[in-house]
């Protein structure tokens, strides 16, 4: 049975491809929604709660280093069980996580629904992957995975103003409860579609089967696959500086106004989100993913630095901060391409789940990092600090790259 086979019946290839892009957008829509329902609403649950920021932050940590804990094993599920399972139950777990915290607020129910929601939060990646490198052909892949991208910067971006409107109108419990509800909208046509997976009909007997357990592990443990984790972590780490504190950066460093200042991150985000489209033509394009990090980055990083040394007025500064977000978005499709082109057959989902893992290193360390610039009056240095961090990585691209390079004349004699 052919993979066509598996799709619904009326539905073309194409049909089919367009189906599997909604449904997964639709739920990494949701996942980052939910990863910014909280933080707008910190000074609200600190009064119900009668906590400190500090313990909201650790609620945080909780929910990143279950994500942590779980992406492995989770990988190994998607490519044992399918992804479309996998994205249900996630959607569910999440759902009730913060259902059950909104019907029952309390700090130990939040550190219960955030280490739920943390577990939820690891499948997103690797399932979504493997999903789409399944059903979407080769040659459109790289704007499929910039659509489930940008998908994920629209979360973002609407969540903080659509659950302060809610909180405000009808409470913070129901604000959370409508959170929860609204992964499981979602869930439902994930669990009532049939033929959008990343599995196909068992092989025949005697065939080999991909590699599980030890072997399994061993074989997407590789030096190539491990660079690619610290790679995710440092272009995480280079852009949470600026997502996350460049607000209170730019107003402690040049008394920028705050309305510029939350301007200008809209305007990084917005660009951010169009640079991830056009980033998935470019994939598209070439094959030289590496490449286009390195350059981009590099680019990217001059960018950053002239925030960094300068006080720009505001139309300068607006322009500067949109340029350095779409240049960060184009990278994406590219560095999730290179992911896929590393993958051994059949195990795309825990390649993924490895890899992915770089997210959740920079979520730990970033908001550390940063805050501590931050504290010890160094404002500038959050756009340093990423500047640097943004240089490393296109270093690592471009050495990547060259490597590469190198290897393919050897292969092709060997092959000979």
């Amino acid at each position: 049975m052919t993979t066509e086979a598996l799709t619904r019946p009326g539905l073309g290839k194409r049909g089919a491809e367009y189906q599997a892009i909604a449904l997964v957008s639709a739920a990494h829509f949701v996942n980052h929604f939910q990863s910014l329902v909280l933080p707008p609403l910190f000074p609200f649950l600190k009064a119900r709660l009668g906590i400190d920021f500090i313990e909201l932050g650790f609620a945080l940590t909780v929910a990143n280093v279950f994500a942590v804990a779980a992406q492995l094993p989770v990988g190994f599920l998607v490519d044992r069980v399918g992804s479309r399972r996998m994205l249900v139950l996630a959607l569910t777990a999440a759902a009730l996580g913060f259902i059950g915290f909104g019907l029952a607020p309390s700090y130990w129910h939040l550190l219960l629904a955030m280490a739920l929601i943390g577990v939820a939060n690891s499948v997103f990646h690797p399932a979504d992957y493997a999903l789409l490198s399944a059903k979407i052909a080769p040659v459109r892949l790289g704007r499929a995975f910039s659509i489930h991208t940008f998908s994920g910067f629209i979360g973002n971006a609407v969540a903080p103003i659509t659950m302060l409107a809610i909180v405000a109108f009808a409470g913070l419990s129901f604000g959370l409860v409508a959170a929860g509800a609204l992964a499981l909208v979602v869930a439902l046509p994930l669990a009532l579609t049939r033929g959008v997976d990343n599995l196909v009909a068992a092989p025949p007997a005697g065939a080999a089967k991909p590699a599980g357990g030890i072997k399994g592990l061993t074989a997407i443990l590789t030096p190539t696959i491990l660079a690619l984790t610290g790679f995710f972590a440092l272009l995480s780490l280079s852009g949470s500086g600026i997502s996350n504190f460049s607000v209170v950066a730019l107003t402690s460093a040049y008394g920028t106004p705050l309305a510029v200042a939350n301007w200008a991150l809209t305007g990084y985000l917005l660009a951010q989100a169009l640079g991830v489209l056009a980033g998935g033509f470019v994939a598209d394009l070439t094959r030289r993913h590496a490449e286009v990090a390195a350059i981009g980055y590099a680019v990217n990083a001059c960018i950053v630095l002239v925030i960094g040394v300068i006080a720009l007025g505001t139309a300068p500064l607006l322009a500067t901060m949109a340029a350095a977000g779409f240049l960060g978005g184009l990278i994406m499709p590219s560095r999730d391409m290179l992911v896929r082109a590393a993958a051994p057959p059949g195990a795309i989902g825990r390649t993924f789940g490895v890899v992915t893992v770089g997210f959740n290193i920079a979520g730990t360390i970033g908001p550390l990092m940063f805050g501590y610039i931050m504290d010890h009056g160094a404002p500038q240095w959050v756009f340093r600090a990423s500047v640097i961090v943004m240089v490393v990585t296109a270093l690592i691209a471009w050495i990547g790259d060259r490597a590469a390079a190198r290897r393919q004349p050897a292969a092709t004699a060997a092959a000979e």
